[in-house]
């Protein structure tokens, strides 16, 4: 008697290697440093940089200080850029005695007409005037090198403008003859209203390979790793508002990390995850965000292919380097600057070389003293930004050969897709999910 036996598909294997550790506050201690320590470490990296780079952007030009500066004279300067806006929230607003009958308005986008920006480094400051550089466009935080004069009103004024850009990339291995895919999604969202638990059963089951035909199958076994970029979990709000919790209160409050665990589970019994924290996950608040302690995830945990990350995040797959965050930094650049679509920031960051040049004026991150873990060094192959409202992606290339995909990941939870990236090409597609039943 003959049995038909189904063709068995093994998972292939990759090469993983964390590069977090530049990311992880270790013996770093918070004795009320103030945040001028990290500008002033920034300025130095990017200026040595900057500077090595001017005498093959402008040759004939002499590279000045701010205070160095004379009247009609043309020249270089370099330093971090100040941006003076209008309508930045001020904390004190909320505390004025002299409040408004009108209350506070907290537009999504910041920007106004009247922004200027200012250039200063530790010998001084100095206005910016001309068009070459658009107060639409940079942040404060971005260091750059300008080339102008001063004018008799005493503005700098700025005809040409030189960014750090992309930096050196190492080779891609030439020698990948197979599709592997790393899996990318976030915004999971277990816990709130718009969380749909039988759209993420139905990932689980396609990454694990429990779902739909041979080729299917086939297809899954493909994925060698899975990341979780932030927001994995989102918490009643009216049960975290600093009171003693009801024993009750307290089995709610964890029931989200539970159902994630349950998840997590499944899928580290098969192929490697990485978790990243985010705005909304038990983490803190600052960036880097610190990984999620891993005795949230008890059924997880035991696993070796399990492991709680950093935000940002950066890693390597068969040597394919990948760099993201959970997109606290590209939220803040848009709030306070402007572009045609999500992936504009995204480059950006990638030619001022740094993931979060808000940071901290306007978005929280830790006082280093003595580095910024947010400067980039190496340029990634994979560079992608998560809980974004659509999917998009971009292959950008570099004046040195670089070549980087970037991706905007949407939130799972509303819009049920993850991102397939292949490490053969860089090429990557959507993985949808629905729980609809579309009626003709």
């Amino acid at each position: 008697m003959e049995i038909d036996s189904e063709k068995i598909h093994e998972r292939k294997h990759s090469d993983y290697n964390s590069l977090d550790e530049r990311f992880e506050i270790q013996k770093e201690m918070y004795r009320g440093q103030q945040y001028s320590q990290i500008y002033f470490a920034r300025l130095h990296l990017m200026r040595t940089l900057l500077y090595s780079l001017a005498p093959t952007w402008k040759p004939h030009l002499p590279v000045c200080k701010v205070l160095g500066l004379e009247k009609g004279k043309e020249c270089i300067i370099v330093g971090t850029l100040f941006k003076h806006m209008k309508l930045k929230p001020c904390v004190l607003d909320e505390y004025s005695k002299e409040r408004s009958v009108t209350p506070l308005v907290k537009p999504h986008n910041f920007m106004h007409p009247d922004d200027n920006l200012i250039l200063e480094d530790e010998s001084g400051r100095v206005k910016l005037a001309g068009s070459a550089l658009s107060p639409a466009i940079y942040v404060t935080g971005v260091v750059v090198a300008l080339h102008g004069k001063e004018t008799n009103a005493g503005e700098f004024f700025v005809e040409d403008v030189l960014e750090a850009g992309l930096p050196p990339q190492i080779e891609r291995p030439i020698d990948l003859q197979d599709d592997k895919y790393v899996v990318l999604l976030s915004g999971l969202c277990i816990g709130s209203k718009s969380a749909n638990p039988l759209q993420f059963q139905l990932l689980v089951d396609h990454i694990t390979g429990h779902l739909g035909d041979e080729e299917e199958q086939g297809l899954a076994a493909q994925i060698v790793h899975v990341v979780i970029a932030g927001n994995s979990v989102e918490f009643p709000r009216k049960l975290i508002n600093g009171q003693n919790l009801a024993s009750k209160d307290q089995s709610t409050l964890y029931e989200p990390i539970k159902e994630l665990d349950i998840m997590l589970n499944q899928i580290a019994a098969g192929v490697s995850v990485d978790i990243m924290p985010g705005t909304n996950d038990p983490a803190n608040f600052a960036l880097p965000q610190q990984p999620l302690n891993r005795c949230l995830f008890p059924g997880s945990s035991p696993y070796n292919t399990f492991r709680s990350c950093t935000n940002p995040h950066s890693f390597d797959v068969d040597n394919i380097r990948f760099l993201g965050t959970s997109g606290q930094n590209i939220d803040d650049l848009d709030k306070y600057s402007e572009a045609k679509s999500k992936l504009d920031f995204v480059e950006r960051t990638l030619r001022w070389r740094h993931l979060a040049p808000t940071a901290p004026n306007t978005l929280g991150c830790y006082p280093f003293t003595d580095r910024d873990p947010f400067l980039i060094e190496t340029c990634p192959h994979v560079y992608f930004v998560g809980n974004q409202e659509k999917y998009d992606n971009r292959l950008l290339k570099g004046s040195e050969g670089q070549l980087v995909r970037l991706i905007c990941i949407p939130k799972f939870c509303e819009t049920g897709i993850a991102v397939a990236v292949n490490l053969r090409n860089l090429e990557c597609h959507t993985l949808s999910f629905s729980t609809q039943i579309n009626q003709l």
